[in-house]
């Protein structure tokens, strides 16, 4: 599962990065160190993110449980 969540993790964290510095940028906050902190910013939110989606994957394709 971790294997997984890293190949999540590189799209999701330029997905959700790159919305963040559109964010900013159409705030009209020009600024290096606010296009970089908001770039950031997404790395780090998409961490979770990745992880979610990951187990939710890899459980969906074990198969449903025996009761």
């Amino acid at each position: 599962m971790l294997r997984l969540a890293a190949v999540l993790y590189i799209l999701v964290a330029s997905a959700v990065g790159g919305a963040a510095v559109i964010t900013v940028l159409s705030l009209d906050m020009r600024e290096g160190w606010q296009i970089a902190a908001a770039f950031v910013a997404g790395l780090v939110i998409s961490i979770p993110i990745a992880a979610v989606l990951g187990k939710k994957i890899y459980n969906a394709l074990q198969g449903p449980k025996p009761v």
